[in-house]
């Protein structure tokens, strides 16, 4: 049996959970976490496109064995935490799978937990949404997996695209895995941010328009910070961003605008700001970023969420 730990049981985790005990019955899959958000899985379980499910939930300290695949499904903000609550469940045989969003949580994690296996993973056309313990979604998507190396895929990254297939998570191996993470980043930077200032659905930046303008003027920044950091991303990659975009549900929201929507705290920071501290130690202009970090860092403060996440994971 393969057992699967969860951490962030949100619309991607939920919907990624739902996806391997549908597919692999046989999977021992669990769910962490912590105080009334684990009494509230216990109770009243998760519901995924209309399937009602009610995983099983451990709470952090709890002794068991180390878990085969970790999935962290949180938001950027709440890795600290991640890593505290995860010791019981990494071992030496653990591949932790991170689907957080941004450039940095594979390398923090692997610093955290050197035992091991973390690589390189981007959840890429999941338009999954959450609305209280009622998950739905329209496509799910992709995870693009790839060794911190470019090259030839490691034995254990071949092992993983096997095991996730057989869960019926579709899987696509890069040999330059460093280049799909900043793509997904620029994704983020762009759609991510702009329907979460507009509180809007991805219709507004799949027609053309003053929504999609912003998305791109943003994104060329991701470009151009991305050259200066010896990534190779161009224009080119903005375009296919935008033939993808076309494939997701328009009525169906991003999760930071669903965030915003809510007043939760976004993460903004790992988007706008990292573009910003990356354009600022390279001497390159992010001004469009620089406007959109100001203008949700004010959103927090007016929402009172400050630098503390506003839910626990």
């Amino acid at each position: 049996m393969t057992t699967v730990t969860v951490i962030g049981l949100g619309a991607v985790g939920a919907s990624y959970a739902a996806r391997m005990v549908e597919t692999s019955p046989e999977v021992r899959l669990r769910v962490l976490a912590s105080g009334d958000r684990a009494e509230r899985l216990r109770r009243d379980g998760v519901t995924v496109n209309g399937v009602h499910h009610r995983f099983a939930v451990v709470e952090p300290g709890h002794h068991v064995e180390p878990a085969d695949v970790v999935v962290v499904a949180t938001k950027c903000h709440d890795l600290p935490e991640v890593v505290d609550q995860l010791a019981e469940h990494v071992g030496p045989g653990t591949t932790i799978l991170s689907l957080l969003n941004g450039i940095t949580s594979e390398a923090r994690l692997a610093e955290a937990f050197p035992m091991a296996y973390v690589p390189l993973a981007v959840c890429v056309g999941i338009d999954a949404v959450r609305l209280g313990g009622d998950v739905r979604y329209t496509t799910l998507g992709w995870v693009e997996l790839g060794d911190r190396v470019a090259g030839e895929p490691s034995p254990r990254l071949v092992q993983l695209e096997h095991l996730l297939t057989d869960l019926g998570v579709v899987c696509k191996v890069r040999a330059d895995m460093v280049r799909g993470l900043w793509w997904k980043f620029l994704v983020n930077v762009g759609v991510n941010q702009v329907t979460a200032l507009l509180e809007a659905p991805y219709a507004i930046v799949q027609r053309p328009g003053p929504g999609r303008e912003l998305v791109v003027a943003a994104q060329r920044e991701v470009v151009a910070v991305a050259e200066a950091e010896g990534v190779d991303l161009t224009e080119a990659d903005i375009a296919t961003f935008l033939d993808v975009m076309m494939t997701l549900g328009p009525d169906n929201y991003t999760s930071m605008a669903q965030d915003a929507m809510a007043h939760r705290r976004t993460e903004v920071d790992e988007f706008a700001g990292a573009v910003v501290r990356l354009g600022e130690s390279h001497g390159i202009p992010t001004p469009v970023n620089r406007v959109l970090l100001q203008a949700f860092l004010a959103k927090h403060e007016l929402w009172g969420v400050g630098g503390h996440a506003s839910e626990k994971i």
